[in-house]
């Protein structure tokens, strides 16, 4: 029997109004396993509705009274961490073993940190001169939109809407059609820990209908988006009418440069995991990975021996490593860009076609590691966001090449620099292009750190202060002495 996902409305789930559904499908197994609702214009608005109605009692509490309700939350994900962890990877095709130990531990992280953190956030300042004395208030918005990816589900999901919440702001929420299920039980934990009606709303649907309408319904005040570059102009464009706040993390095409000086055994096995963790469906996943000239062929040699003994195989079995691509979408995408290293006389050093397992996952979308050369930094594989197990090599033979071909791209999201030497670190992070940079590690994050990108890779910072400072707006009380 097919599991059925609707709207999650004022504290109840509602179908949407056209009884309207959209299939969902398990990665694994090419198979639909569900419907999950297609809102029109009438379910956003009864949304909006909802949390209008909401925020006046819910931004009245004090940080501690909705800390407290964002604490529950995550005790009761902890609670649930097994299932929410085999829901998480049935939607997306990753192992479980990644969801367990990744996506379920920072959803729960999530909502911990906010609630904890910002209870020291500054809300009230004071500037005093010899004729005046000026109040700094922060306030919430109103009623926000969060609009997160199918990629890391409940993480990104939590992520937005945990700070939008803990200010005081009433949440319209949009998951990726495509792997909805665990934001349809974080509505169950928040009707089973009590979270006021209206408070969070979920909506289902997809970008270009439901999302769409979310950005230009114009009693939402501000958006927060993750997902791909295009989407994140389009919402730019079309949030000009109401001049809402926006939020906008959008693609990477992320450089790792290796110079020979480096940690090398520890910048392999982190490597590995930089580029094929989840797949390679991660915006901050190392795809070009720009290596000096000295130690190329070694390299080249070792990093396909390790990605060579990547396990690959059913989702759920504990010990894979690498699963399934996210849709059939994305699936066609990753081999059409493989085609186009063909076209382009580039060599595939490992991989580059798909893989049909048997049983259960006969029919699955699961495509081999794919490691290539031979491609310079103009080609469309090394300048278009892929988002998948793709990734080139290059190499440089000076610090300036190197830099050049990192930022020879309109992206400016993260990159990874592997050197011992703390000078040339330092020289080649201040002229490095993007956001966020690893120096000898990977995916090692501080939620207070501020994360986003530059160039085409993003607007705006979130995490820490920077997010509550997005989801508040500011207002000065002048008084003359």
């Amino acid at each position: 029997m097919l599991e059925i996902i609707n709207n999650f409305i004022n504290g109840k789930f509602v179908k949407p109004r056209s009884n309207q559904y959209l299939d969902l499908f398990d990665p694994a197994t090419g198979s639909v396993y569900g419907k999950v609702a297609d809102s029109s214009i009438y379910d956003i608005n009864q949304a909006v509705d909802s949390a209008k109605k909401a925020f006046p009692l819910w931004s009245e509490k004090t940080i501690e009274e909705r800390g407290s309700y964002l604490k529950k939350i995550a005790n009761e994900i902890q609670v649930q961490s097994n299932i929410l962890a085999e829901y998480e990877s049935r939607d997306t095709g990753k192992p479980i073993s990644i969801a367990r130990k990744i996506d379920i531990p920072r959803a729960i992280e999530n909502f911990k940190f906010f609630a904890s953190y910002s209870e020291n956030f500054d809300f009230t300042s004071y500037i005093e001169n010899d004729s005046s004395f000026n109040t700094i208030l922060r306030q919430p918005l109103g009623v926000v939109g969060c609009i997160s990816p199918w990629n890391l589900p409940l993480y990104l999901f939590s992520w937005k809407i945990a700070p939008a919440l803990i200010v005081g702001n009433t949440v319209i929420a949009k998951p990726s059609e495509i792997t909805p299920f665990t934001a349809s039980k974080l509505a169950e934990i928040c009707i089973e820990i009590g979270l006021p009606n209206g408070v969070l709303n979920i909506v289902n649907g997809t970008g270009k209908d439901s999302g769409d309408m979310i950005v230009k319904n114009k009693d939402i005040k501000a958006i927060s988006f993750t997902g791909g570059t295009a989407t994140g102009k389009l919402i730019y464009q079309n949030s000009f009418q109401s001049l809402k706040k926006l939020s906008l993390e959008m693609g990477g095409k992320n450089p790792a440069i290796i110079f020979e000086d480096c940690d090398y055994d520890l910048m392999l096995k982190t490597i590995l995991r930089s580029s094929f963790t989840n797949q390679g469906q991660i915006c901050l996943c190392s795809s070009r990975i720009i290596i000096e000239n000295s130690i190329f062929e070694k390299f080249k040699m070792d990093f396909c021996e390790v990605v060579s003994q990547l396990k690959i195989g059913d989702p759920n079995e504990l010990d894979t490593e690498f699963g399934a691509i996210s849709s059939k979408k994305q699936f066609d995408k990753i081999n059409y860009f493989i085609d186009i290293v063909n076209k382009e006389n580039g060599k595939i050093l490992l991989g580059g076609k798909p893989i049909k397992l048997s049983g259960r996952c006969k029919d699955g979308w699961f495509i081999e590691p794919t490691v290539v050369e031979g491609l310079d930094n103009t080609s469309r594989v090394n300048q278009e966001e892929i988002f998948g197990p793709l990734v080139t090599l290059q190499s440089f033979k000076t610090e300036k090449e190197a830099i050049q071909i990192a930022n020879d791209t309109d992206y400016g999201l993260s990159a990874t620099i592997w050197t011992n030497n703390i000078e040339r670190s330092e020289r080649v992070v201040a002229d490095i292009e993007a956001g966020i940079i690893w120096v000898n590690c990977w995916m090692v994050r501080d939620l207070r750190t501020p994360f986003g990108g530059m160039k085409n890779s993003g607007l705006g910072r979130e995490g820490g202060d920077n997010v509550l400072r997005f989801f508040t707006e500011q207002k000065n009380i002048c008084s003359v002495k």
